[in-house]
């Protein structure tokens, strides 16, 4: 009876103790939430009220009545303010279309450079690799001035292939697949060798299906990469027609508090958040598993 009676406390003891330690967990995931969501929250408030409304003391908590009337203003433009008042609609057309050229651009180049660097055999192989993997030193930051010239000396201002084509190689993707190639069983290559494939067949059919989870999760990575891009859009753009929606953000704040409409700004910012929070949940289990998946 007494060592029974110890089994129940001692389970009862473990119970209360896991119980414990979850409410705590969750209590700390609640508080990290709450800390990352508020300042979106406020974002939404601030974009459902007047502009006169969001700059007295206190700034309103709860939802205002101007909600229509703001996204309309924010996704077709207004005549009042005093930074751009281009539409947001165009702007995110604009940060799609870049976002996308640049993720696509940098996963086919990065895969066919790995591939050429893993399967060819041709003089100064290795050089060449460590001289794509030393660009990663190189960032756009650091050349900027020499890129602006060429693309200026192009007439590539104010266009996609501007906005896109300094940002659309990636030393890093290409290095990720290469080391991707690496794994891949002799035997495979032999196999479609065996088989009458030749090169490209061999990279169509049995590494570019391989490599569909690295690519998934590059492309996560890659697009919020390109949609998030400031410095570049800053310099190759200016003309209000060709403004990615983080440039637009930037132009619309001019003047003092009272010149802004900040509830443009807050719902222009909001809706900026949409497409990669949308491709991150939509692609959320392709993403983790090409991070983690070590299956072939």
């Amino acid at each position: 009876m007494r060592c029974g009676w110890r089994v129940a406390q001692w389970i009862t003891e473990m119970v209360e103790r896991r119980f414990a330690s979850g409410l705590l967990s969750h209590l700390v995931m609640l508080i990290g939430v709450a800390v990352v969501a508020f300042p979106i929250y406020l974002a939404f408030i601030a974009s459902t009220h007047t502009p006169q409304e969001i700059v007295q003391a206190p700034m309103p908590l709860l939802p205002g009545s101007n909600f229509w009337e703001t996204y309309r203003a924010t996704l077709f433009g207004r005549d009042t303010g005093a930074g751009s008042h281009a539409p947001v609609a165009r702007m995110m057309w604009v940060s799609l279309v870049s976002a996308l050229i640049i993720t696509f651009g940098k996963i086919a180049i990065s895969l066919l450079s790995a591939f050429a660097v893993v399967y060819f055999r041709f003089p100064f192989k290795r050089l060449c690799f460590w001289a794509i993997f030393v660009t990663l030193m190189l960032p756009v930051e650091v050349r900027i001035g020499s890129t602006y010239q060429v693309v200026s000396d192009l007439g590539m201002l104010n266009s996609y292939a501007g906005l896109t084509v300094p940002l659309i190689a990636s030393a890093t993707a290409t290095f990720l697949f290469r080391q991707f190639f690496l794994t891949v069983p002799d035997e495979l290559v032999e196999a479609a060798r065996m088989d009458g494939a030749g090169p490209m067949r061999f990279f169509k059919d049995v590494l570019v299906p391989l490599s569909k989870t690295s690519i998934a999760a590059l492309f996560v990575i890659q697009f919020i990469y390109g949609w998030n891009q400031y410095l570049w859009p800053l310099l190759a753009t200016t003309n209000e027609d060709m403004y990615p929606v983080v440039i637009g953000i930037k132009r619309m704040i001019a003047g003092g508090d009272g010149q802004n409409e900040w509830n443009v700004v807050m719902a222009t910012a909001l809706l900026a958040m949409l497409p990669p929070a949308v491709v991150v949940v939509l692609m959320q289990k392709w993403f983790v598993k090409g991070l983690v998946d070590t299956e072939k």
